[in-house]
């Protein structure tokens, strides 16, 4: 007799469906895993005989082997326990054979029986929703499954012993309902910074229109602080959102105790980070923070620390909003639609800026230069927003603080947003939801400057040497020198820029001139 448990293999944030099979045949006792399996589903024979016998039940003198369909998949984690052990109590007659028909479980087991939470229990519960079955999964991921459709039939038990009793009937598993983070206190606010207002009104620009943005300044100006009060002024994630940024938490194991949670994601990872870390990778090909940052901010401190070669690997998920893992066996594809927010020091020493400073390298612009040049050209390309954040002053630190803080700031970015869903909506292009998503020949159309608008870009394609690199790529400015203050420093730097592919998209989300920063 061959008995068989419905499970899942995940390649990304799908998860594809794997028949489990299990046969105990007369033989000598053997019990045998084949399928592709890796190690740790190798090593589930172990914890499964054990599971077995905590939970009163011995495994027959007999061979057993384990079949995970189809054969040339490979399967990786240990969430492969619990089908294997229930496809073998159904096969010794435990629980009754046709009581796993219509269910894809998943879970991993204790040696004493009981059922570990897994990752990727969201993905699995949608794939079994739709394919018309239930879910028998962790108790303490019961939450998390829930929100796959309200109608999905799910077991979440806490071990082997109450699984077999549900199905004889003389223990009742209800249906776990869905879980949400209670929103909590918002500690960061902008009320919090003091001066700064150009960098906050860019902010809120970057905000409305899901714009990339790059401070540059001294230490101690105030960047990371206004990167992390970034999430304040976004708005939550809409019911599509939420779900394509739990489906990747759930995959990486980031859910805790199956609550979900409303707001942006916002990672900063170290500048000592790796390329799998960032873009994902490892034997599993695990997603990486720029996909754990999908619908959120990928906040890059001290950019031009961070390896070129890392930062390079960025290029492609900010034009197209997905990354590609491949390794020799498979390739795997996830979501990265994020805001990137850098911030770095104008030269080595951080005060290259500031008026009357004598580098001790050099010439200040060849300071700069050096410094600035670890960050590649086509990768400045696609940020569409460039400012300076100069040093904060006595005089900004003595003042009150600010009547406006994030509260008010979201309200106006939450009305912006909006104008921008209604408005792709309308053009037929609801999967488009910020004039940053938007390809350029639909902002050729619905951002079309006016003559004042005309005349800065015309001014500033002159004096800036602005040239068009491909339809979709933004203008770069090539760096010139200039003399202001006796001091010798690239253009693009010294001066807040707003590219002309930003600027219409700026247009886009019907935002005054007076918000867009550009240098003329």
């Amino acid at each position: 007799m061959v008995a068989r448990v419905s499970t899942v293999a995940f390649e990304g944030i799908e998860a594809r469906a794997v028949d489990v099979q299990v046969q105990v045949a007369p033989g000598l006792p053997a019990f045998a895993i084949v399928g592709l399996p890796d190690k740790a589903v190798s090593e589930a024979r172990e914890r499964v005989r054990s599971a077995l016998i905590a939970s009163g039940l011995a495994l027959p003198a007999r061979r057993i082997t384990v079949n995970l369909a189809p054969a040339d998949l490979p399967k990786e984690g240990s969430h492969y326990d619990l089908p294997i052990a229930l496809g073998l109590m159904a096969a010794i007659g435990a629980i009754p054979p046709d009581a796993l028909s219509g269910f894809t479980v998943l879970g991993e087991l204790g040696l004493d029986g009981s059922i570990a939470p897994v990752a990727g229990v969201l993905p699995a519960a949608i794939g079994a929703n739709s394919r018309d079955e239930g879910l028998i999964c962790p108790a303490a991921c019961g939450a998390e499954a829930a929100w796959a459709s309200p109608d999905i039939q799910i077991v979440a038990a806490n071990s082997l012993i109450q699984i077999a009793n549900h199905f004889r009937g003389t223990q009742v598993l209800s249906r776990p309902s869905p879980k949400v983070h209670e929103a909590e206190a918002n500690l960061l606010d902008l009320r919090d910074i003091k001066g700064q207002e150009s960098a906050k009104r860019a902010l809120e620009i970057a905000a409305a229109g899901g714009h990339h943005l790059l401070m540059i300044g001294s230490p101690g100006a105030g960047k990371s602080m206004l990167a992390a009060r970034l999430p304040s002024i976004l708005p939550p994630l809409s019911p599509s959102e939420l779900l394509e940024v739990s489906m990747i938490a759930s995959v990486a194991g980031e859910i805790e105790g199956g609550a979900l949670t409303a707001r942006r994601p916002f990672r900063s990872p170290h500048h000592s980070a790796s390329m799998a870390a960032l873009t994902g990778g490892g034997m599993r090909a695990k997603p990486g923070e720029i996909s754990l940052a999908h619908q959120g901010v990928l906040f890059l401190d001290e950019l031009p620390e961070f390896d070129p070669r890392v930062l390079d690997s960025l290029r492609q998920p900010l034009e197209n909003g997905e990354v590609s893992v491949s390794r020799a066996n498979h390739r795997v594809t996830y979501p990265a639609r994020f805001m990137l927010v850098a911030a770095m020091n104008p030269c080595r020493c951080g005060h290259a800026y500031e008026p009357g400073y004598s580098c001790k390298r050099g010439r200040i612009d060849r300071c700069t230069g050096d410094y600035q040049a670890r960050i590649s050209g086509p990768l400045m390309d696609r940020i569409d927003l460039r400012i300076e954040v100069p040093a904060v002053t006595a005089s900004d630190l003595i003042l009150p603080p600010p009547t406006e803080g994030s509260a008010e700031v979201a309200a106006r970015v939450a009305v912006a947003r909006d104008v921008q869903l209604a408005r792709y909506a309308a053009a037929g292009l609801p999967h488009i939801r910020t004039n940053a998503e938007a390809p350029a020949s639909v902002l050729e159309t619905i951002a079309q400057p006016d003559t004042q608008g005309q005349k800065l870009l015309r001014d500033a394609a002159e004096t800036m040497r602005l040239s068009r690199l491909s339809p979709r790529a933004a203008r770069r400015p090539h760096a010139r020198r200039s003399r202001r203050r006796g001091e010798n420093r690239p253009a693009a730097s010294r001066r807040s820029l707003v590219l002309p592919r930003a600027r219409r998209r700026c247009q886009a989300s019907r935002l005054s001139p007076s918000m867009v920063l550009c240098a003329a």
